[in-house]
């Protein structure tokens, strides 16, 4: 089980990902061009708003690792409710 603090560290930087897109995205664009002031105004941009920065978290427990986009779960969760038949379609002999 993740911490709370952990958990509402990638909140924060979830919502400053929201926020800031499309300002990155149009000085991103006006930087490709070869525009000075526009690289260092996108340089300024908290770091925490670039969209790679954001971890994919298990929705039930908030593990971090081994993350099945598919499911929205991790691995762990997911051999659990595969194992009890919480997922459809899935036996224990199909993984």
């Amino acid at each position: 089980m993740a911490k709370e603090s952990m958990k509402a560290r990638e909140r924060k930087r979830e919502k400053l990902v929201d926020r800031y897109a499309e300002k990155r995205d149009a000085l991103r664009k006006k930087a490709a061009t070869g525009d000075w002031d526009a690289m260092l105004a996108l340089q300024k941009l908290p770091k925490n708003s670039m969209y790679i920065r954001k971890h994919n978290r298990c929705q039930l427990t908030g593990r971090p690792r081994g993350y099945m986009r598919q499911f929205g779960i991790s691995r762990v969760t997911f051999r659990e409710m595969a194992s009890f038949g919480k997922i459809p379609g899935i036996t224990k002999a199909s993984w």
